[in-house]
């Protein structure tokens, strides 16, 4: 396979076809993110593309999920994005599902239609940041859009069959604003009602601008309990009408996964006893992203 750069996939494709179809992100301004820096962003040619899909054709018969790299595959002009979802249904016709990033600049761009296409030609889930539901915080972490904008693409793909797989950032927000974020998060969730909500530890990143912030006083990093705090009331304001509330990430101080609607008040109770130290949290030492 042709990889590139520093290449990243989501947890839950740790078992996956990784095929890499772009490199690099092409919005690369979120504040907090260092995965991209320094990197330019080129979607690769086709016949790289096709080369590494006969590869795993011939490598990867084991592997029944393939996902699309680098950090927005989904802005691959049409024509060619079908073209390669195409030569994998061809080629690997054992994979049940594909993959991508998706950004709303990328959703965007897609008509429903397309979106409908590209869904019927394989594509099961997409991957998306919302990182926080709160304009303000969302101008401060240069993420490129409203959460009135998130809504709309996050319903829109989700409109074309394709599941949806949300990304959230506690303590992204900082401290003043730590509970509104979490209250607007709930609120932008429960609109677009994903399949699948990821809830991350924020952990910063040197060289990267939040960091900077963070080094020069700017920016406070708020502790464990009000980032549990913040989870609270976060889920406390999300309605799913099915789907799976998780932070069981590496980077996360209490691991939760939880079925909504039926285990939502069972994960506030869980949090409840965890506020009051009766459960214990993950030490520092074995965070990580």
């Amino acid at each position: 396979m042709h990889y590139e750069g520093n290449m990243i996939r989501p947890p839950s494709e740790a078992n996956s076809i990784l095929l890499q179809a772009t490199v690099g992100c092409s919005h690369n301004k979120c504040t907090f993110c260092g995965a991209y820096k320094g990197e330019r962003f080129k979607i690769k040619s086709d016949d790289i593309i096709l080369e590494d899909i006969a590869f795993a054709a011939k490598y990867c018969k084991n592997q029944d999920r393939l996902f699309i790299c680098d950090g927005d595959a989904l802005i691959i002009p049409q024509k060619r994005l079908v073209m390669i979802l195409t030569e994998i249904k061809k080629q690997l016709p054992w994979v049940k599902r594909v993959g991508v990033y998706a950004n709303t600049k990328g959703i965007k761009m897609k008509t429903d239609e397309q979106l409908k296409e590209l869904n019927e030609l394989g594509l099961g889930i997409a991957y998306m940041g919302l990182e926080t539901g709160d304009d303000i915080t969302l101008k401060n972490i240069s993420k490129g859009a409203t959460s009135g904008t998130m809504i709309e693409m996050g319903q829109k793909i989700r409109k074309a069959g394709v599941r949806l797989s949300i990304t959230v950032l506690l303590g992204i927000a900082g401290r003043e604003r730590s509970q509104i974020h979490a209250r607007a998060t709930g609120d932008v969730l429960s609109a677009i009602d994903p399949e699948y909500v990821g809830a991350l530890s924020l952990m910063l990143i040197p060289g990267t601008p939040l960091f900077d912030d963070y080094e020069s006083g700017n920016f406070p990093l708020i502790e464990p309990i009000e980032m549990l705090k913040e989870i609270r009331t976060m889920i406390e304001h999300t309605t799913l009408s099915n789907g799976l509330f998780h932070a069981n990430h590496a980077s996360n101080y209490l691991p939760i996964r939880a079925k909504f609607p039926e285990e939502k008040e069972k994960t506030l109770r869980l949090i409840d006893e965890a506020l009051g130290g009766r459960v214990q949290l993950k030490p520092e030492f074995l965070r990580a992203l």
